[in-house]
């Protein structure tokens, strides 16, 4: 892999005080934010990029929830989130508001990204491992639902966290999918 890595900056947030990490792979820049102390087992949420769920707080997804239970947790118990940026489960930004409106006609979230000619979920998880490496990291409490994720991760999962979110009348369908059709832990 030729990633370009940053060096290590603060960052301070409203959830508390991180460090921060970028780690630029081909045209997909994600980040590292993490708590001091890192030892070789940490507790880490992977996170993919949701522009709508995480910047505008959209109610179809759990994802923004997600990132900020997460962010939480790091910051009152140690570790990291990883931030990957693969937009719409990797099928980018154009192309996630497209499966938007395949949504708002009637179908559910995986029949839209198959109608846009896409599988159900599009991510890769190869740059996690680069990172973990990257920081010495040997084994990972993960905080996820997903067991892709599980599955994925060639780093040792210590344990699974599970983040809890309470469904809304926006994305209550969507959860539901992500439970009966992709095994999500919910």
């Amino acid at each position: 892999m030729n990633i370009e890595v940053s060096q290590i900056a603060n960052l301070p947030t409203k959830f508390g005080n991180f460090k921060i990490k970028a780690y630029k792979e081909n045209h997909k820049e994600h980040l590292a934010i993490f708590s001091l102390n890192l030892g070789e087992i940490v507790n880490l949420r992977v996170h993919s990029e949701c522009l709508t769920g995480d910047a505008l707080g959209s109610k179809k997804c759990d994802c923004g929830e997600q990132l900020e239970s997460a962010l939480k947790y790091i910051a009152n118990n140690g570790g990291m989130v990883i931030y990957l940026r693969q937009e719409g489960r990797n099928i980018g930004l154009l192309n996630k508001v497209n499966a938007y409106n395949l949504q708002d006609s009637g179908l559910d979230t995986i029949q839209a990204n198959h109608q846009l000619g896409f599988k159900a979920d599009e991510r890769t998880y190869e740059i996690v491992d680069f990172i973990l490496n990257d920081f010495g990291i040997k084994g990972v409490n993960l905080l996820t639902n997903n067991p892709l994720k599980l599955s994925s991760l060639k780093s040792k999962i210590i344990s699974r966290i599970p983040i809890q979110i309470t469904p809304n009348e926006y994305n209550k369908d969507y959860l539901n999918i992500k439970k009966e059709q992709m095994g999500h832990m919910l």
